[in-house]
């Protein structure tokens, strides 16, 4: 299986100078990130997908020694369509913005998803996240219970055809380690102060 780290998006919404992924928590955000796909073990291939919204963090990880690929940067959905496309083998998708995933995190999440599903979404409880001080922009609701998407997700593309609709599982996994992600300077606070 190969990691994706998704780490090319513009950050707006963090409101600093400073790309998002390079804020530092003991270290850049994006190493803990690969640090812990790293120490997982599962992978075969870690490869960071880069834009120009984020050139330092692309030279950041290139200087670690990490794989590129480079997308358009038009926004997280379209890129990973995109970059999709170019694999035939089950990728493991994770935002870079998850200082708080570790290999133990990783390991549940492959016990927890079903190999057999397309597209396995991880997702996290509303009211979990509430619990944590975390808010999030964007909402699912599945049997009236409303849920956040973590940024992870387990994908098979060799089993996407193009233009055919893609059923999309989803596995709740309501813990801290891939809860926190950073999205605005409310949720770098709550990291650093943790």
């Amino acid at each position: 299986m190969i990691a994706l780290v998704m780490c090319g998006g513009k950050g707006s919404r963090m409101e600093s100078s400073e790309e998002k992924l390079l804020l530092k928590y003991k270290k850049p955000i994006i190493e803990h990130v690969l640090n812990a796909l790293e120490q997982s073990h599962f992978f075969s291939k870690i490869i960071c997908v880069t834009s120009d919204n984020a050139p330092k963090t692309r030279q950041f990880v290139t200087k670690l020694g990490f794989e590129i690929m480079e997308t358009e940067g038009h926004g997280y959905s379209e890129d990973l369509s995109k970059i999709l496309a170019k694999f035939v083998e089950p990728v493991f998708v994770v935002s870079g913005d998850m200082p708080l995933l570790d290999p133990a995190a990783i390991s549940k999440i492959m016990e927890l998803v079903d190999p057999k599903n397309i597209w396995n979404s991880i997702i996290v409880r509303k009211n979990f996240l509430t619990s944590l001080g975390i808010d999030a922009e964007f909402f699912i609701t599945i049997n009236g219970e409303d849920y956040a998407y973590t940024g992870i997700s387990v994908i098979d593309p060799t089993k996407i055809h193009l233009g055919k609709p893609v059923d999309e599982f989803f596995v709740i996994f309501d813990d801290k380690r891939v809860a926190m992600n950073l999205n605005t300077k409310k949720d770098y606070d709550l990291l650093c102060i943790a």
